[in-house]
């Protein structure tokens, strides 16, 4: 009997030894380490529908000159993401004049099928964002407003450089 009251209080000592000799775990890094996870997979899914560009400048008149940009944009048919953006960033825009972005697909040809301004903010970015997929919450019937590749046109004012002038 004895032997057994030895053997409970070894038992009982190594539990309560395991309690104070294990670590507190603190969750609030894995928390946050989940989160940034989550964002920057997101990220990286905006980024897979962005391709390279060709862009040519004109010239308006003396000040000002028209810069299009031509890319393209490809929204695949398992698309689950509800959002899409064009964005970007304009060297020296003209006040006052919006960017202009147009949508175009092979089935309408020349005709665009979305046409959008953007305003340019104050540290000459601009930023689009439109609904690629709709959900309608009571019935649960899923949209595809995009689906398929597309052409995006879009169309920025700018400064066009100044000759210098002649000294007198």
């Amino acid at each position: 009997m004895v032997q057994m009251n030895s053997n409970l209080f070894k038992t009982s000592l190594n539990r309560k030894t395991m309690n104070t000799i294990q670590p507190k775990i603190n969750s609030t890094p894995l928390l946050v380490f989940g989160m940034f996870s989550i964002v920057m997979l997101f990220t990286i899914a905006s980024l897979s529908y962005s391709f390279a560009a060709s862009q040519t400048t004109n010239q308006l008149n003396d000040e000002f000159s028209l810069v299009t940009t031509v890319t393209s944009m490809s929204i695949p048919k398992d698309n689950v993401l509800p959002w899409g953006a064009v964005q970007g960033t304009i060297n020296d825009p003209a006040q006052g004049y919006p960017v202009i972005i147009q949508f175009f697909n092979e089935e309408n040809g020349d005709d665009p099928i979305h046409i959008a301004q953007a305003e340019v903010n104050g540290d000459n970015t601009y930023e689009y964002k439109f609904r690629v997929r709709n959900v309608n919450l009571e019935t649960g019937e899923v949209t595809n407003i995009f689906e398929g590749d597309y052409t995006v046109k879009i169309f920025k004012v700018v400064n066009s450089p100044q000759k210098e002038l002649d000294t007198i």
